[in-house]
Formats: structure tokens, sequence, C-alpha cells
């Protein structure tokens, strides 16, 4: 791997995040190319991303899924509404601008938006090093303002690195995952393995996972299908409008600069418009589909509420379960053709790759990242260079950091940052 200098940064991986600040690195260039002549105020970058091609939780691309946030809050247009790159640029493009406004829905299927991520994604795949992974990001002796980013195909050197590694599955302690115990996002790589199942469960109270026992049901026309979770029922997601605001751009600079114990309040008053609730029309459905099942005397579905699973432990062709209610602490044994461990996802550690550079990063009292407000990581002046995170930021930036909501201001923020640490002028 060759370079004529060092980049102007290297984003670590290519999901959505880096897409976005690809499409904020190329929109700077052209305004640089039509306005100024001086063209190294234009950022050079390079992506690396170990998946052979772009793809996002393709495992439950399920049938007719639908986004849980608006398609205007897309790559780009809350930052340029203009922008090519857009969603209703990909609609006109493929001829379904009309017919999307004839759908008379702001929440395109999921199908549909990971459509419009590849389009996007198609533009820039000369900018990216698939199937490539990043094993290290090492300081560069004698130059401080410097690093080098050590992947599979050798070294890239840059002035920043932007860290957007993405989500890591979280499964309960002691769960060994197998042929028949799954996390989610495997469900639609793997399902193809399971053949005429007689039950199948699904632990987990949030949306995958009521999405999960709505698609097995369906698809398993014989099967009896057990959801297992501690809540009393699902808990709806608040999509109210007023609630909403806590994803806003200006809900970021509130949320960086409240105290602490107002941040943990915000964060804990608003943790069901994320965090195990599911859409109020999919737990509808379900309830429906399980009374009319209570009705017929055929009930395949079925829900053990405040309960969890305490074993499940693969034993040939089948799983041995146990589920033990948490009212009384009695315990039902199953055994299950099919686990799927809906129990959602942690973001990934961005130290993990920085080595030696992860002592020269600033913690605060609870031992976490200091991360300024335009995302680059705090560290000890020995360290000039910048590093950069998107996702691992909620403690800081609040409860858009992992999601969809914010990505198209915080990319054009990362930029503005390093082109501004650089001294260069659009």
């Amino acid at each position: 791997m060759t370079q004529d200098g060092p980049l102007d940064l290297v984003g670590v991986g290519f999901g959505p995040s880096n897409l976005a600040l690809a499409v904020a690195i190329a929109e700077h260039n052209a305004a640089v190319a039509e306005h100024d002549a001086n063209t190294s105020a234009r950022l050079r970058a390079r992506f690396v991303e170990r998946q052979a091609e772009f793809g996002w939780h393709r495992g439950m691309l399920l049938e007719d899924a639908t986004m849980q946030v608006s398609f205007l809050k897309d790559l780009v247009t809350l930052r340029n509404p203009a922008s090519e790159y857009g969603f209703l640029s990909y609609l006109h493009d493929h001829d379904r601008l009309v017919d999307f406004i004839n759908y008379g829905s702001a929440f395109p299927t999921r199908l549909e938006f990971h459509d419009y991520l590849e389009w996007v994604a198609r533009r820039f795949a000369g900018d990216v090093d698939y199937g490539t992974e990043v094993t290290g990001v090492d300081p560069v002796p004698g130059a401080p303002d410097l690093l080098d980013v050590v992947t599979t195909r050798g070294r890239l050197r840059t002035r920043n690195v932007v860290l957007a590694t993405g989500l890591t599955p979280q499964l309960p302690d002691g769960v060994v995952p197998g042929e028949r115990i799954w996390h989610s996002r495997d469900l639609l790589h793997r399902i193809d393995r399971i053949v005429d199942p007689e039950r199948v469960i699904v632990v987990g109270a949030g949306q995958s996972a009521a999405e999960a026992v709505e698609h097995l049901h369906r698809r398993f026309e014989r099967a009896q299908v057990w959801a297992v979770f501690h809540r009393y029922g699902y808990s709806p997601a608040d999509d109210t409008s007023f609630a909403n605001r806590v994803f806003d751009p200006a809900a970021v600079d509130e949320f960086f600069t409240a105290p602490a114990e107002v941040k943990r309040m915000i964060l804990g008053y608003h943790a069901n418009t994320n965090y195990s609730v599911v859409d109020p029309e999919l737990i509808e459905s379900l309830y429906r589909r399980h009374y009319h099942e209570k009705v017929s005397g055929r009930e395949r579905l079925r829900f053990l509420n405040v309960s969890r699973v305490t074993e499940a432990v693969a034993a040939g062709d089948h799983v041995k379960v146990a589920v033990e209610s948490l009212l009384d602490g009695t315990r039902e044994a199953l055994t299950a053709d099919l686990v799927v461990y809906a129990t959602g996802y942690r973001p990934s550690d961005p130290c993990a790759l920085l080595g030696e550079l992860a002592g020269s990063c600033r913690r605060d009292e609870a031992g976490r990242l200091v991360i300024d407000r335009d995302y680059r990581v705090a560290t000890n002046p020995e360290v000039r260079a910048g590093i950069y995170v998107q996702g691992a930021t909620e403690h800081t930036h609040g409860l858009s950091s992992t999601l969809l909501s914010n990505i198209a201001v915080r990319s054009g923020e990362i930029v503005e940052s390093i082109v501004a640490r650089a001294g260069a002028t659009v």
C-alpha cells in the first residue's frame, strides 16, 4: 500500500456513519473546487472496511420491516437539503419519487433504506478498501501530528483517524452461540438452515425481538414460537413529537454542556425512545395474532413474560432451555429447535485499536473517554494527531450517538473540525 504523502484522514469502518462522512468530505471538496483555486484545502481521505462489500444489519432486513426514523434523517439532508446524495435524490434516480409520495409515510422499509445506502456507497467505492481489517493505530516516532493505521494490506499514514467501528452484538453471560443458538443479527443469514422446527424461542423485549417473533411465526407455519422477556409485556417506543426532540442536532449541544447529573436524568427519562421498546403497531399486531390463536384453540404464539432464560445448551439438533419465572422462581424445562437472542448491541471499544495511544487518551472520573464537542478524543500533549469517534459518545453527546438521527450533521462537524485545525478554509 503506497501513498503520496499523508492523508488528511482515514476512516475505520464504512457503515452509515463513515459513509455520511465520505459524503461530507465530497461536498467540502466540491465547495473548495468551486470557490478556491487552492487545491491544498481539499481533504484526502481513505476508508477501511472489513466486510467484502457495503452492508448494514443485513441479517435483519426483514420483509416489510420499516425504519424508525424519518427518511429526512438520511446521510445528508439535515446538513444540506439540496444534496445530490439525499434519499429524495435516490428516489428520483430510481424513478420512484412520485410513488413514494403516494406511499404516504415518512418511514421507508429497511430494505429500501439499505438500497439507498448502497446507492450512495457505490459512488465512493474507489475510496474504500473493502475486505480489509484494521489491526491497530500507531504513533509515528518523531511526528506527533501523524498516525499510522495498520491494516491487513499495509499501513496508511494520516493526520487524523475517524473510528466508526459500529456496534457489537451482546449476549448474556454464559451463552455460547452455535448452530442453533444465534444472535438476532444472524437471523436471515442462517434461517435457511432450520427446516420444519417444532419450537423456536426468542429472547428479548425490544424491536428486533418483536420483529424476529413476527418473522419466525410467519415463516414456520407449524412451529410454536415462544417469546421470553423480563417485562410484563412489550413496551411501546415513545415516538411522540416532543420526545423526539432529544434527537435534534441542537439537543447535542444542550446535552454536551449539561451537568453530569442532568445527563444521567436525560438518558434515564428518554431511554424509552430507543432501548428495549417496540413500535406500537407491531405490538398490536402480535397481540391480535396471539388472541386469534387462543380463540381458534391452536396457540402457536406464546409469551413467557416476567421470565428469563437461565440456560440454553446445545444438545445435538436441539437446544435444552430452562426458563425461570421472576415472580415465583418456578422453572420450566423446554426443548427448542432454535433459540434467537435479540439482546441488543453495545458500542465497540474505540480504544481496542489504539494500542499504546490509548494511554495518551484522557478519561473522566468514571473511566470513560473524554471526547470534545467536535467528536475528537482529548489526548495528552504528546499526541497532536486527531482521533475522532463516531458512535461511542452517548455519555458526552447523548442518545443520538449510535443512531442515524444525527449522522448528517455530525459528519459535517467532523469535517469542519479537521479543516479548522489544519488552518484550511473553503
